[in-house]
């Protein structure tokens, strides 16, 4: 054991790189459908790993820290801007109405229960299960020239009050708006109700397929041998995608079989008689209805073998060149168009999320749209739309860096007012600058890729750290500060999460009028709490609270924190 010690006191990254590995082992691990989640469980570890004293260095924890927000400004600054737009202010409206609500809340609690500045912001931290609070809040405290020992005192109990609260932030806040939400709103059979309607309203009508999961969004390549009467006389291949579009239905011919002669490239003067085979393509709900009555499915092996690309694209903005600005169009609109026959949509994800792919579904600049075709049709349609993404597996680091360096810059300004410093730290800087170079990138695609999984690993590698150093320098005073202040903590979490959820389903529902799927999805995003929006979704067998989720969450993953500077300042 000594060895151990003297092994992580003298080289301090194996410490963090063993609180990473057993804190995401941990945060991995369900029972009964409860977890402490990988944040937590990183914290929780580093804590137990910093009983040994290990050092840790200042500025390894600051670089993470940058990396991890211009991360989610990146990820989220499309969507933020978006909602700036006249169809999306309603829902930045009740985001920015809910963000203040929380952040009044949690002064009044503080203040009622005699909270030092450290304790309030722990409290908003993990009530709210935004993690970066953690750090934007030290930065701050760090700036009010406190002697070493109150600094200390504060920063250290930060981590102590995220942890106590974070537990029922996460799982109070997916039963309050997944449980008590749609009783609030009418009753859980009223909102699967309305839940359905609202799906049929936008292009989805689930009489045509029983039993089939909203989840579900293959797109399907299926073979038929002509038999019905209708094409006697023969019919051309226009004729039958128009047949189909009539009943609502789009579904391409891909390869048509006469004889032994396949024809691979389908033209739309192209003539089916009876007794060819067709291949069809189309959304997997668009498959299993009408096209039977072409005739009999058939399994012909050297038919259906061809060569089908899926691709991502992000929907550029509007500098991008291109027939139709994309971002602002429904789904509809951009089937119209020419370039997309014989390309299906298969999945849309917005902010990391998907989103319904119904008719009425708005697009956004920055949406990742999952298209699927011949190789042909498919990179035809997605530089109309925008631009492959990604390009290359490779990030551009000048971009990531620049953004990083101009934004902890900006950061870094202070304003003194009446004795007290105002700035929005490098941690507050690096985040704005994460949104407007998420923004650019969306409306200039050619330059500034991020490819998903590098933000992914940038987004949870770069908090994580940051968060594994917090729980080890914070390790030797943590257990006597969950000592002192655990169950008080604990109940003034529990009051601090409810009352802003409680509050936004009332007045998304009352004041603004939302849709009850969109209510509860709007409440989600603002608080930001990902695991909500699964609950919700699942609770409501929909994908419909999504489209209140996204934007959203954008502006609530910025402001809440940025409430991180703001409460340290309104304590203080």
């Amino acid at each position: 054991m000594e060895w151990i010690t003297d092994l992580l006191r003298s080289h301090p990254e194996l410490a963090i790189y063993f609180t990473l590995a057993a804190g995401f082992l941990i945060g991995k691990i369900h029972i009964k459908g409860f977890g402490l989640g990988i944040v937590t469980s990183v914290l929780l570890v580093g804590v137990v790993v910093g009983q040994l004293n290990i050092p840790m260095t200042g500025a390894l924890k600051q670089m993470a820290f940058l990396l991890f927000l211009f991360a989610i400004g990146y990820k989220v600054g499309p969507q933020f801007f978006a909602g700036l737009r006249k169809e999306g202010l309603p829902q930045v409206f009740f985001a920015v109405v809910m963000c203040l609500f929380v952040l009044v809340s949690t002064w009044c609690i503080a203040l009622v229960m005699g909270y030092n500045v450290g304790e309030a912001a722990g409290l908003l931290s993990g009530s709210q299960t935004i993690s970066a609070v953690i750090g934007v809040a030290g930065d701050t405290i760090r700036g009010f020239g406190l002697s070493a020992d109150e600094q200390e005192k504060m920063l250290g109990i930060i981590p102590v009050a995220y942890a106590v609260t974070y537990i029922f932030g996460t799982a109070g806040s997916a039963w309050i708006l997944s449980r008590l939400g749609p009783r609030m709103l009418g009753g859980i059979d009223k909102v699967k109700a309305a839940c359905r309607e609202l799906e049929s309203r936008m292009g989805k009508d689930n009489s045509e397929k029983p039993g089939f999961s909203g989840a579900k969004r293959e797109v399907e390549f299926r073979c038929y041998r002509i038999e019905n009467g209708w094409f006697d006389d023969g019919r051309r291949v226009e004729e039958l995608e128009h047949y189909f579009g009539e009943l609502g239905k789009r579904l391409f011919v891909e390869r048509i079989r006469k004889g032994k002669q396949i024809v691979d490239d389908v033209k739309a003067n192209d003539f089916l008689h009876i007794g060819d085979e067709v291949v069809l393509s189309g959304r997997h709900e668009y498959t299993i209805g009408e096209e039977k009555w072409i005739g009999e499915e058939v399994d012909d092996d050297a038919l259906l073998d061809f060569p089908v690309m899926t691709i991502k694209v992000t929907v550029a903005g509007r500098c991008y060149k291109r027939v139709m600005p994309i971002g602002g169009k429904k789904v509809s609109e951009l089937r119209a168009q020419q370039f997309m026959h014989g390309v299906s949509i298969q999945r849309i994800r917005r902010s990391g999320l998907n989103i319904p792919v119904f008719q009425e579904t708005v697009l956004n600049t920055g949406d990742v749209l999952e298209l699927v075709g011949k190789r042909i049709d498919v990179m035809s349609a997605a530089h109309e739309i925008g631009y492959p993404d990604p390009a290359t597996n490779e990030s551009d680091v000048v971009y990531l860096s620049a953004g990083i360096l101009i934004g902890a810059i900006i950061g870094t300004l202070t304003l003194h007012i009446h004795g007290v410093p105002l700035s929005l730290s490098t941690s507050g800087g690096a985040l704005i600058a994460g949104l407007v170079f998420g923004w650019w990138r969306a409306h200039h695609p050619t330059f500034g890729a991020i490819p998903e999984a590098a933000l992914w690993a940038f987004n949870n590698m770069g908090l994580n750290i940051f968060i594994a150093i917090v729980g080890i320098s914070a390790g030797p005073g943590f257990i006597e500060g969950f000592r002192e202040a655990g169950l008080s903590l604990f109940l003034a979490g529990i009051v601090a999460t409810s009352l802003p959820l409680l509050f936004g389903i009332f007045v998304a529902a009352k004041l603004f009028k939302f849709h009850p799927a969109i209510a509860l999805g709007c409440c989600a995003g603002a608080r930001t709490t990902t695991a909500a929006i699964g609950a919700i979704q699942e609770s409501l067998g929909s994908e419909t609270p999504a489209l209140g989720y996204t934007v959203t969450y954008a502006v609530g993953n910025t402001l809440l924190i940025l409430w991180g500077v703001f409460l340290t300042l309104m304590m203080a």
